[in-house]
């Protein structure tokens, strides 16, 4: 589809063409998209999920800009960045550097923080090296001694993590009544490395055949503890079918076993079993602040660093207005900060009001309750993608292209307004920026809409519009203009989207209380969950609503569920977790479909002929699958001196099996062929084998049709991989009472995949059961049968019960920031 269009007032007269021109794009499911995108105007993406908006604004005009970056280095980086697959496009013009701000990751390590991605940190270590107050005589230290990341700052005994991992004679031996032979000691490896320590314990004269509690006290301690690594002969018992011979088999104890595989190991299985025999506990020597005493005897405005850290954003940005004006002359200073010549003062001025305009974006994007040193992974990927957008604020960037997935993702109606004045501001400093987006109050304040469908997978693909957003009522295809203009005037456009379809609120059959609830921000609460509802929990980000469901419900119902007279029998918490960390896993192999293909195939005559098991059709082991890429599909290109990136498998291209597997064909299809199949073609193709009918069928009855049976984890949004994970619950058909548990199902859903959920979760509490939800869209809370509002704010401002009955009484008590939205949503604003 080509459309000759005008470029919207906000670009203004340009000598060159105002536009970014694609022109026969094909990357995943487009269909050899002609568009053109105005440059200088914010522009949205919309269309259901997996429609194609991602795969045109990331995969073809992201992706583009970026191979033209690296065509731009080194010969020999680009001989072999030619290995790369480029985007499936025939051509694109005018079209400038581009910064993506993606929410998919890889999982952060626990060095990262709010300051590290901001970089506030390092304005703040600035600030304490040049104008903090020193004790007396002290040197002045460099702004790295003030970093746990460094060397010269991070403590030296837990090596700037705060924490030390301990462990203990009950944690490694949990059943003293077991002999070692028997396997008391818990925490050594299984298979022949366990029986080979056992061994080499006999060989050193230890009993391994008594109860461990009955041991002496001395040995069970060299046992577990000993950092001795004695070699001594094993003779192996003799077995009847086995000849065994003597070997020199070297000891190690329990304690350095788990210490060394938690450490070092690079299989996450290892790490996770090594962690359950540790305990986590704040660091003796710098008490869990990370620092050196040097670093943590500075002090400015009469606190550390450490502590200053740990103040949300906004207590810091008004110690800092308050302390600046003063920061020279603070009695008892001496060294640097006494401020020779004045120095230190301006120094402190200048330094807290650069800290200070730092961190204003970050608060207007509703992040003002995180602290400096809130660890990166238990960030959202919506909050980790608006604190690197309000970092793009002061990058001073000009004449980029920022492409931003959903950033409204997490974000309460109420900060929305913040956000679109930031992507405002991004476009005012001469940039160009692209939203893949599905909040409908984004989308009205677009300059330029690009719609996407009209459906999902092969059933997309097209554009649909492109253009001014006001012109998509006339698109009749389109399901974003149903519900952007379905509503008539100001109103919403629910089409039913809040999942009631006419029906009326129900009664609830029981109730989960909580009482004295304190945690994190969470303030003496008392709430309760009513049973056999559907609950919503809401409030602005960092109220504590994924606390007070995540953790302290979960964590109460989990511990009743054994009670006989709870009404909850089964607990399901479902978050967006992703369902597998690397290319192995995929959506066949998590719901449990690959068994059942592997077993169809097996069954095929030239499988039978060969005598193959279901381990040949396996790609993460070896005999079926192609040797050179491991099954992964793809391998490793090196770059030398820029990331390493990959390209697909010069073998098998990409198809995982080697040739020989590949002959094999169930119903004229070869097992690649198979996980190639979206879930819509699976469905038909397996119409005739229950086992996998069922998976198929209620895959696609949450909205999940178009992902592909082999689709990498990876590549999965975090909404994604939590509508498998209710998916792979909904198909089993469970009669006992449950309580379901869901972190912002909604996150990453067009209003239509919002319809098609909550159809879904709706019926679940139709069928007797209890579900409760964290969301921030307000057609969805207004569907509810009842409402707990958090707040009034977030970090210390938040914690409390603001209001909780059902959404009209909510509404009407006009407490929190949540009422007049949620009035809205039930049109009675």
């Amino acid at each position: 589809m080509h459309q000759t269009v005008e470029p919207p007032q906000s670009a203004g007269p340009r000598s060159h063409d105002p536009f970014i021109r694609v022109r026969g794009a094909r990357e995943h499911n487009l269909r050899g998209v002609d568009v053109d995108i105005p440059r200088d105007a914010l522009t949205v993406f919309t269309g259901v999920s997996g429609s194609g908006k991602s795969s045109l604004a990331f995969g073809t005009l992201y992706a583009e800009a970026q191979r033209r970056y690296f065509e731009s280095v080194a010969p020999y980086a680009r001989r072999l960045i030619h290995q790369i697959g480029a985007p499936k496009v025939d051509v694109v013009t005018g079209l400038p550097p581009a910064v993506s701000l993606e929410q998919r990751r890889s999982s952060p390590g626990s060095r990262s923080s709010v300051g590290t991605v901001t970089l506030l940190s390092n304005s703040l270590r600035m600030l304490f090296s040049r104008a903090g107050t020193y004790p007396e005589g002290a040197p002045r230290l460099d702004s790295d001694a003030f970093s746990p990341n460094t060397a010269s700052g991070a403590c030296p005994s837990c090596h700037g993590l705060g924490s030390v991992h301990r462990t203990s004679e009950e944690l490694l031996v949990p059943d003293p009544g077991l002999s070692i032979r028997e396997g008391a000691v818990a925490a050594w490896p299984g298979a022949w490395q366990g029986k080979n320590l056992r061994d080499i314990l006999e060989a050193l004269g230890h009993d391994v055949d008594v109860p461990w509690r009955e041991l002496p006290a001395a040995d069970r301690e060299w046992i577990l503890f000993t950092e001795e690594q004695p070699v001594v002969t094993v003779h192996p018992v003799r077995e009847a079918d086995r000849i065994q011979r003597p070997y020199r088999g070297t000891y190690m104890s329990a304690h350095r076993y788990v210490m060394r595989t938690f450490s070092d190991s690079k299989s996450a299985t290892l790490r996770a079993r090594a962690e359950r025999f540790l305990t986590d506990s704040p660091c003796p020597v710098c008490e869990g602040r990370r620092l050196r005493p040097e670093a943590l005897a500075v002090t400015f405005a009469g606190r550390t660093i450490a502590e200053l850290a740990a103040l949300p954003l906004t207590a810091l940005d008004r110690l800092l207005a308050e302390a600046a004006p003063t920061a020279s002359g603070t009695p008892g200073a001496s060294g640097p900060a006494g401020g020779a010549g004045g120095e230190g003062g301006e120094a402190a001025r200048v330094l807290a009001e650069d800290l200070r305009s730092r961190i204003g974006p970050v608060v207007e994007l509703g992040l003002g309750y995180l602290s400096l040193d809130r660890t990166a992974p238990t960030l959202s990927a919506g909050e980790l993608q608006r604190l690197r957008l309000a970092t793009q604020l002061r990058s001073g960037l000009f004449g980029v292209v920022y492409v931003l997935d959903e950033p409204s993702a997490g974000l309460h109606p109420a900060d929305t307004e913040a956000l679109l004045d930031v992507l405002d501001r991004l476009k005012a400093a001469g940039n160009t920026v692209f939203v893949v987006e599905h909040h409908l109050d984004v989308v009205r304040h677009a300059d330029w809409l690009v719609d996407v469908g009209p459906r999902a997978g092969e059933h997309g693909g097209r554009v649909l519009h492109s253009g001014p957003p006001h012109e998509l009522a006339d698109v009749s295809e389109s399901a974003t203009a149903r519900y952007l203009f379905g509503g008539g005037g100001e109103g919403p456009a629910r089409e039913g989207r809040d999942g009631r379809e006419g029906r009326e609120g129900r009664e609830p059959t029981g109730a989960v209380r909580l009482e004295r609830v304190d945690r994190h921000n969470l303030r003496a609460i008392d709430v309760e969950f009513p049973l056999g509802v559907f609950t919503a929990v809401t409030g602005v980000s960092g109220s504590g609503k994924s606390t007070l469901v995540g953790q302290v419900l979960a964590r109460e119902v989990g511990e009743r569920l054994a009670e006989p007279d709870f009404p909850v029998r089964r607990l399901v918490e479902v978050d967006q977790k992703p369902i597998g960390r690397t290319p192995r896993s995929n959506l066949a192999t998590y719901t449990g479909l690959f068994d059942v293909v592997r077993r169809l195939f097996t069954a095929a005559p030239e499988a039978r002929a060969h005598g193959w098991k279901a381990g040949r059709f396996s790609f993460n082991v070896a005999g079926g699958r192609c040797e050179t890429c491991q099954g992964e599909g793809f391998v490793s290109v090196e770059l030398l001196f820029l990331p390493s990136t990959y390209a697909p498998c010069p073998d098998c291209g990409g198809a995982r099996y080697d040739a020989e597997t590949l002959r094999v064909r169930y119903e004229g299809l070869n097992i690649a062929e198979v996980l190639a199949l979206t879930v819509e073609s699976a469905a038909v193709f397996f119409a005739g084998v229950p086992a996998a009918a069922r998976s198929l069928r209620a895959l696609e009855e949450i909205g999940l049709g178009y992902l592909r049976l082999g689709q990498p984890a990876t590549e999965l949004s975090g909404g994604e991989a939590q509508r498998i994970k209710l998916a792979t619950e909904l198909q089993r058909q469970r009669r006992d009472h449950t309580l379901y548990l869901l972190d912002e199902p909604t996150t990453g859903l067009h209003p239509a995949d919002v319809r098609v959920l909550l159809r879904q979760l709706h019926g679940l509490v139709d069928a007797g059961h209890s579900v409760v939800v964290v969301e921030h869209d307000m057609d969805v809370v207004a569907g509810a049968d009842w409402v707990v509002d958090l707040g009034p704010g977030g970090g210390a401002d938040g914690g409390r019960i603001v209001a909780a009955g059902t959404p009209q009484q909510v509404a009407r008590a006009g407490q929190g920031r949540t009422a007049g939205y949620l009035a809205r949503a039930l049109g009675s604003a």
